[in-house]
């Protein structure tokens, strides 16, 4: 009798240890929207942007019959949207393009909220479009609003873009309407774009205040537009590496992204300085790390036997001012993801599992009340 009784405990221990390999993100309970960056549309080089590494949309469920294309790690009746805005254009107009895209499938869909996750320009736009659907509604339309890899205080490798010879930023520019006019439609404006990602306003005569630190005035973490903030923070080394960013790095411009000041007292087009080490692990081939904190800083962690897990590093504190962070939250390398800008949304070659990233940020999203 007694064998028999550890016989059905173990059966019962290996479905339970099976059950818990196979437990995935919880359903949010409101819809999420991917926020896609600059150069973005519904895909980007060719790969679907927030795709895994096979093309799969990581918001995907499956949610069909012996479906296997679709994400196994998120619920199966998670609803999520994949908003597509014009791929170059600063972030007043990508911000507006977002709402609209929201406004539209919150009528389609009958949701009263959405939460938005937002990779690199992406996570500007988001801020920009919860305070105009905040405005549009006469009430708080996000409840959460998650950055990857954004720069929220610039990148330099904007404004080393702008600072070329005109003749080669007007190459750059007509290719970069072309693409996006091509793949989206007219609008897109390659200078607009760069602008946008410069600190402060990069020129006095061009009629327009433009850069990040006046569109974090307008835009700041504010709780009327967004129940919660949180960011992510990417940083390549090693075998994470993108090779393309590294030889960017190594030919052209590397970014020394882990130095603290206030606004950009070194005049690269980010605020902060470097610290002299422009090899360490300090960003990720486009965004320093000293850019890319927003609300709190999130940390990801790589569980082996069970779902990988998203938690807060509440040691670095708040950013609840964007143009004026804390010396730690602009220098500390804790809790820094180690993948290059372009890993996180699914170009290859990379060593990160997309669909177990995203569905950790689903499920954290849901423990947020979203």
């Amino acid at each position: 009798m007694k064998q028999i009784q550890r016989l059905a405990l173990l059966l019962l221990g290996t479905l339970l240890f099976a059950s818990s390999l196979q437990a995935g993100a919880r359903k949010t309970v409101y819809p999420v929207v991917f926020a896609h960056g600059l150069s973005g549309f519904d895909n980007l080089l060719g790969y679907f942007y927030f795709g895994d590494d096979s093309g799969v949309f990581v918001g995907d469920p499956c949610d069909e019959f012996l479906e296997v294309s679709c994400n196994g790690s998120i619920h199966s009746g998670q609803k999520a949207l994949a908003a597509s805005v014009q791929p170059f254009q600063s972030s007043e107009v990508r911000g507006t393009q977002l709402a609209d895209r929201i406004q539209n499938y919150i009528t389609t869909t009958g949701a009263t909220k959405v939460n938005i996750i937002g990779h690199s320009q992406g996570g500007l736009d988001a801020r920009k479009a919860a305070a105009v659907l905040r405005a549009r509604y006469g009430r708080q339309v996000v409840h959460a609003l998650i950055s990857v890899s954004s720069p929220h205080r610039g990148s330099p490798v904007a404004k080393y873009i702008l600072d070329l010879n005109p003749g080669v930023v007007s190459v750059i520019n007509a290719l970069a309407t072309i693409f996006g006019n091509t793949i989206y439609g007219s609008g897109n404006d390659g200078y607009a774009a760069a602008k946008q990602l410069v600190y402060n306003d990069y020129s006095s005569t061009d009629g327009v205040t433009t850069g990040m630190k006046a569109f974090n005035t307008n835009y700041n973490v504010n709780s009327s537009n967004a129940a919660y903030y949180g960011s992510l923070i990417t940083a390549q080394e090693g075998i994470n590496v993108n090779p393309a960013l590294y030889l960017v790095k190594q030919a052209f411009y590397n970014i020394d992204g882990d130095g603290y000041c206030i606004d950009d007292c070194d005049n690269d087009g980010a605020a902060g300085k470097g610290d002299g080490n422009k090899t360490n692990n300090d960003d990720d081939g486009l965004v320093g790390i000293n850019s890319q904190q927003m609300g709190d800083r999130l940390q990801y962690n790589e569980n082996l036997f069970s779902l990988d897990s998203i938690s807060v590093n509440s040691s670095l504190g708040y950013v609840s001012n964007l143009n004026a962070p804390s010396s730690a939250q602009m220098t500390s390398k804790a809790s820094v993801i180690s993948q290059d800008h372009l890993d996180v949304v699914g170009i290859p070659p990379d060593t990160f599992d997309e669909n177990e990233f995203y569905a950790a940020i689903l499920d954290f999203i849901v423990s947020k009340g979203g």
